[in-house]
């Protein structure tokens, strides 16, 4: 592990060399992947690095244990409260929709405008620094496409998408994420409540055992199959008409 963390940070410190910028920015959300990514980049860029909160109607016990991700790694951190942003973004497009509104998809809309709203926080600060927006999507994310498309999908780089949800597991193990961080339910903290799990319809050592060729049950086969399939779009480049 301690071979791994080495390359990724030497690959984090050739994406600033190659791309000119001064640093790495990472949204820190209290979940074990942004905790990871955060350690990774104070290492990679010591003076250059910043971990941003962005509660939104959050869970408070979320955003301690992204405070204390924070503290952990000793990365400068901000905090930008999106929670009356939102509000009045999400009423503002509800109130122009009016009849047309559609409640059965509210859920998923609302889910989404705040992971764009977070991201779009993301770029903002990072372009006040000159610096790169840091994915944290893992393998298991990756490939199943449980990500927001120009939300949380929307970065410049992905250190951690080649790795299982275990090994990062094992990685925070490794890089000393306060305990509370690496046995809590992953959850992207997009309603009350919510987590991926339950949300994906099985379980991300299931996901692991098929990334790694093992057998797993066909009922979870077929969800990541099904789940793969219909995300390909945010995983392939963008249909362009050519003349």
């Amino acid at each position: 592990m301690r071979n791994e963390v080495e390359n990724i940070v030497k690959w984090l410190q050739e994406q600033v060399e190659t791309t000119g910028v001064k640093g790495l920015l990472v949204g820190v959300s209290g979940g074990l992947d942004s905790a990871v990514v955060a350690n990774l980049i104070k290492q990679a860029c010591p003076n250059d690095s910043v971990g941003v909160i962005m509660p939104l109607n959050s869970d408070p016990e979320g955003m301690k244990h992204a405070q204390s991700v924070i503290d952990q790694c000793g990365i400068k951190g901000m905090t930008v409260d999106l929670t009356e942003t939102h509000q009045t973004m999400f009423s503002t497009i509800k109130n122009e929709l009016k009849n047309d509104f559609n409640e059965s998809n509210e859920q998923l809309a609302d889910a989404n405008l705040r992971a764009r709203l977070r991201m779009s926080t993301l770029y903002t600060i990072a372009t006040n620094f000159n610096y790169l927006v840091v994915g944290t999507d893992n393998a298991a994310e990756w490939y199943t496409g449980y990500f927001t498309k120009y939300g949380d999908g929307g970065v410049d780089i992905l250190p951690i998408s080649d790795f299982t949800k275990g090994e990062v597991r094992e990685m925070a193990q490794y890089l000393g994420v306060p305990d509370e961080v690496i046995n809590k339910k992953p959850s992207a903290d997009l309603w009350e409540g919510q987590t991926d799990e339950a949300e994906m319809g099985t379980t991300y050592d299931k996901i692991d055992a098929y990334l790694k060729g093992e057998t797993i049950p066909e009922e979870d086969k077929a969800v990541i199959e099904r789940m793969h399939a219909r995300s390909a779009h945010k995983r392939n480049p963008l249909p362009q008409y050519k003349r």
